[in-house]
């Protein structure tokens, strides 16, 4: 008798700053959670030097294909037998997207979908509910990604309020970082620019009221590492949600706004790739906390593709 091949999935989220790969195994019966044979993440900054000119630049296309290259030989190596992959704001907004989603076919046969903000949130949404349990409490989900930053106000069961903002940390980072350590003229500059960019999410926090801030993707990823490290705490597999108190994330803030990049990649839990980028971000978190006055922090290591998954279960 022949074994049984098993049904494996990989899904790749193709976002401005990182490109993810996810590859699990779904058991034949639907009660038994999949098996993750593989996470794993790449730095492409692909939306650099072009995001906020609205074209993808050659050598960060190179970069992109040399990752996808690499993401199809653990796709191949693990027998997978189906392909989901997703490019968010940097290739949705870019005049070459398209010629860059054909490239990327003929060069690696994986098939790409550009998806639109709203999609994106919906996703984000789903990912961040594998990873906390929100009970019947709104909460504001928050997704800062390198071209675009995506906000929901949802409980376990409903979406209240979604949106995107073509805000993400590469755009803040072209815009305003303007010096460093930024000057708290350049802070200023910001808060500002978001609050006339942030406006229909004031309006939707003040009609839903949410209490608790959930934050996914790279900037909550590390500012969760800084915490684990700061407290003594070995993170050989970051669990799938950290709570974070406001002090924990000022204390961070502080370090960013005080210390040049070779500080900033010094920090203990720091990725040197996000040194820069994590500045202006936690800047756009600490508009988000003192704007809506929230204090407490939930940082999900699930995001978008977790969600893919999650949709792809439940359909």
């Amino acid at each position: 008798m022949h074994p049984t091949r098993h049904r494996r999935l990989a899904l790749i989220d193709m976002g401005t700053n990182t490109f993810h790969l996810l590859i699990v195994e779904l058991p034949e019966a639907a009660h038994i959670a999949p098996k993750t044979l593989l996470s794993t993440k790449a730095g492409v900054k692909l939306g650099e030097g072009g995001v906020s000119k609205g074209e993808l630049q050659p050598a960060a296309m190179d970069r992109a294909l040399h990752t996808l290259q690499g993401f199809k030989e653990e796709i191949e190596l693990h027998q997978v037998t189906e392909v989901r992959a997703t490019a968010t704001s940097a290739v949705r907004v870019a005049r070459n997207g398209r010629e860059f989603v054909q490239r990327v076919f003929e060069e690696t046969g994986i098939q790409v979908d550009v998806i639109d903000g709203a999609r994106e949130a919906e996703l984000i949404a789903y990912g961040i509910r594998q990873a906390v349990p929100l009970g019947s409490t709104r909460h504001l989900l928050m997704d800062i990604g390198g071209g675009s930053v995506e906000f929901i106000i949802a409980d376990a069961d409903t979406i209240f309020w979604k949106q995107s903002f073509e805000i993400g940390g590469q755009r803040l980072l072209d815009q305003f970082f303007r010096h460093d350590p930024l000057l708290p003229s350049d802070i200023a500059d910001e808060q500002a620019y978001l609050a006339t960019a942030l406006a229909p999410l004031t309006a939707a926090v003040q009609q839903n009221q949410p209490t608790v801030l959930v934050g996914s993707s790279g900037t909550f990823d590390t500012l969760a590492d800084m915490h684990a490290a700061r407290v003594g705490e070995p993170r050989p597999t970051p669990p799938p949600a950290t709570t974070l108190s406001s002090e924990s994330f000022y204390e961070s803030y502080r370090l960013f706004r005080t210390l040049d990049n070779a500080g900033r990649r010094a920090l203990p839990g720091m990725l040197p790739m996000r040194a820069d980028m994590i500045v202006v971000a936690s800047v756009l978190i600490d508009y988000v906390l003192q704007t809506y006055s929230l204090t407490q922090i939930i940082a999900s290591a699930y995001a978008l593709k977790e969600g893919m998954l999650a949709e792809m279960l439940a359909s």
